[in-house]
């Protein structure tokens, strides 16, 4: 139990003396940077399936 105990204070250190934190705007830009890069990828995929889906049931009518 010593040894998890020491892990946690270790830890607690390194996070609160050791690790660079960037400011709270940087997390901001970058936070609606992958939001609408998501989107756009989520977009993207959708109208892709959509297409595929009617080209696919089109094909399949013919026969």
């Amino acid at each position: 139990m010593e040894k998890f105990i020491s892990f946690l204070k270790a830890s607690w250190e390194e996070i609160t003396q050791h690790v660079t934190w960037p400011p709270f705007s940087e997390l901001q830009s970058n936070t609606t940077l992958v939001l609408v890069g998501s989107l756009i990828f989520a977009f993207v995929v959708g109208a892709m399936d959509f297409v595929f889906e009617n080209a696919l049931n089109l094909f399949y009518q013919t026969f």
